[in-house]
């Protein structure tokens, strides 16, 4: 199924309750959650967001972000998901704080698969009954089971 986003998204990079100051902050925290996993400096991740950032805010509107960045240690692209403590000013065109923040790292070279993978999670943070759910989740593995297909199967 197109909407799985399984292949894009490991368990272990989805936290609740993240408190972020700030975009800067919120960044730097993201680089920290993905840095162990990827293999990456944590310090890298967060400033290949913020310089993303720069050129337009990636608050996409109903409480949502979708920051993203290339990264060149990377060999695939990877999501991390951060439901935040507190929702933060994005600049979003709504002007509505996010809460919800799917980030998206891609390898620099993965040109049309990183424009095919942001309009995948696009299309699923459209869905305004799955980011309810994304809010009232009680774990990562809820989160996990919403953005993947396994939900989809453990509901059947």
């Amino acid at each position: 199924m197109a909407s799985d986003l399984s292949d894009l998204l490991a368990p272990e990079l989805i936290v609740l309750g993240l408190p972020a100051a700030s975009k800067k902050a919120l960044f730097f925290q993201l680089g920290a959650l993905v840095a162990p996993t990827l293999g990456i400096d944590a310090r890298v991740a967060a400033e290949a967001l913020a310089a993303r950032e720069k050129e337009g805010s990636t608050g996409f509107g109903d409480g949502v972000a979708i920051p993203h960045a290339r990264i060149p240690e990377l060999s695939r692209i990877v999501l991390a998901v951060a439901r935040l403590a507190q929702p933060l000013d994005f600049g979003a065109l709504d002007d509505a704080p996010v809460d919800v923040v799917v980030a998206m790292f891609s390898p620099p070279q993965a040109g049309a698969q990183h424009l095919k993978a942001l309009a995948r999670v696009a299309r699923r943070l459209r869905d305004r009954a799955l980011v309810a759910k994304l809010r009232g989740a009680g774990s990562p593995d809820a989160i996990y089971a919403l953005l993947t297909d396994h939900g989809v199967r453990d509901a059947a």
